[in-house]
């Protein structure tokens, strides 16, 4: 027995040395955690149970089969974030670069099987050079199984995508499969075709840190959601992110207890809105004012900032925050924000988060490069998003909501359930001066006639009145008191049930 035990406590102390002391030191020399490391900090202390530990990969060719080293390069197990159990796979760079074999992949998916069938999340920590060459299909078919899980679960279970390291080739469509994608600055990259198949073939010179570094996907690609510092901010954050998802689509989000009053009003909002109704101002300070302690976790902050998502919460309660950003292109919606904006609506809709739309928007952006690239298509998915999600959606109206945008920034017509408007707030087809030129054209040479024809049309419009009177909203409220209008609301909406046809899915225009 002894024995037995002996060779047990060396079989562990080899798996959990990687590939071994020099490469873990090269691992640190890059400013990276080794995938244990990383696991201990974003796990709760001595939380982590570890599965296949002991798992070798089955290669016999190109001399693979002498070498074996325990864990096959992904450590995978489960454990808690504060208090929840969450499922989390880390892969180990410092055994053969982290490669995805055969074995390595089937560990993978046993985690994610058992997240779907106990509803929790799954976290995967990216760090790998790719497919394990030396298996050739056999690795092909391991990032496949993974994929196919990655669609099964997905509105089931969040999935989370920290890449802290390469991740390049087949490796990157498991994480754009997954719910969120974060990354850390200057040693995390993404990219299908590495720089030198791109200067081959397109005979393009690029680094990769150009190609696919955190800087340019969380700002020109979308496809991060976010990039950290370093390792040890990346995984504290996520921690804290956790906290605002449910552990599935069964569940709703953790209720934090807080001593921000629900009734607590800001007389700041009052003033917020500027006179003239061409200035901008930051619609940042209207959210953190309405939510809890000020506590704000905003997501893709660099990509299309013409509008802002994220998560916070209200009495205690996640809530998901969309809002026009008057600050970038006067809030216009574009191609971008209305992906950006409508992919986050499904996220919130998949996992019981109610949605808070503040809205201050004069339409859609013009111009041929956004027609040419398919802004009737992209702005519809924001449609599609919004009205067909059923849980609880409040809007409320600060400024601006002309034609089109103001229909898909959350109206009364695709079924928001309570809609509410400043009295700033101007609701119409499009702005006074658009307006009268194309009602009134045969009078654009009298100035003095526009000039009135203006002043007649803004009277009509330029308030929330006229709307208010058919029911398209369903309060003028003063600014100072929205938190408390809002968080009424969403007790009011706490047992909201909408049944939709029965269907297989959508055909969301892609």
């Amino acid at each position: 027995m002894f024995d037995i035990i002996r060779q047990l406590e060396e079989r562990r102390a080899r798996a959990r040395a990687g590939g071994g002391k020099k490469r873990v030191e090269s691992q640190h020399a890059r400013g990276k955690l080794t995938a244990r490391e990383r696991i201990d900090l974003l796990l709760d202390p001595e939380s982590f149970e570890e599965w296949d530990m002991f798992v070798e990969h089955r290669s016999t060719d190109f001399g693979m089969d002498k070498s074996h080293i325990p864990g096959d390069g992904v450590v995978t197990g489960h454990g808690t974030i504060n208090g929840r159990t969450v499922f989390v796979y880390s892969q180990d760079f410092t055994v053969f670069g982290g490669s995805l074999s055969e074995t390595h992949a089937e560990k993978i998916c046993k985690i994610m099987d058992q997240a779907m069938k106990v509803g929790a999340p799954v976290i995967g920590l990216n760090d790998s050079g790719g497919a394990r060459i030396q298996e050739g299909v056999s690795s092909l078919a391991g990032y496949a199984e993974v994929f196919a899980r990655n669609v099964e679960a997905s509105g089931v279970v969040p999935q989370i995508s920290m890449i802290m390291g390469p991740c390049a080739g087949g490796a990157v469509y498991s994480p754009a499969t997954t719910d969120f994608v974060f990354m850390v600055k200057d040693t995390s990259y993404m990219f299908v075709t590495g720089p030198d198949v791109v200067k081959t073939v397109t005979h393009e010179d690029v680094t990769q840190e150009e190609l696919g570094g955190a800087t340019t996907h969380t700002t020109k690609s979308g496809v991060s959601d976010m990039a950290f510092e370093t390792d040890i901010d990346a995984l504290e954050q996520l921690r804290r992110f956790m906290d605002f998802l449910p552990a599935s689509n069964l569940e709703y989000p953790p209720v934090i207890p807080t001593d921000d009053p629900p009734n607590r009003q800001e007389p700041s909002l009052d003033s917020l809105v500027p006179e003239n109704p061409n200035e901008p101002y930051d619609v940042k300070e209207l959210i953190v004012k309405l939510l809890d302690e000020s506590d704000f976790f905003e997501l893709q902050p660099d990509y299309a900032k013409n509008i802002i998502i994220g998560y916070g919460r209200m009495e205690g309660s996640t809530v998901g925050i969309v809002a026009n950003q008057p600050m970038v292109l006067a809030g216009c919606l574009d191609i971008d924000a209305s992906v950006k904006a409508a992919r986050f609506i499904r996220f919130c809709d998949c996992f019981n988060i109610p949605i808070v739309m503040l809205v201050d928007v004069p339409g859609f952006l013009p111009g041929t490069q956004q027609e040419y690239a398919g802004l009737i298509r992209h702005g519809a998915k924001l449609l599609f998003a919004f009205a067909e999600a059923t849980v609880p959606k409040v809007t409320v109206i600060t400024r601006k909501a002309y034609g089109g945008a103001y229909i898909v920034m959350g109206s009364k017509h695709l079924r928001g359930d309570v809609n509410y408007a400043w009295p700033s707030a101007e609701i119409a087809v499009m702005g006074s001066k658009g307006a009268v030129e194309i009602i009134f054209r045969q009078d654009l040479d009298d100035a003095e006639k526009i000039k009135e024809r203006e002043q007649e049309y803004q009277d009509q419009f330029a308030n929330p009145f006229r709307v208010g009177a058919r029911g398209y909203i369903d309060d003028v409220i003063m600014p100072h008191n929205t938190r408390w209008r809002i968080i009424r609301s969403l007790r009011m909406l706490k047992t909201k049930k909408q049944e939709l046809p029965w269907k297989k899915h959508g055909n969301i225009p892609l």
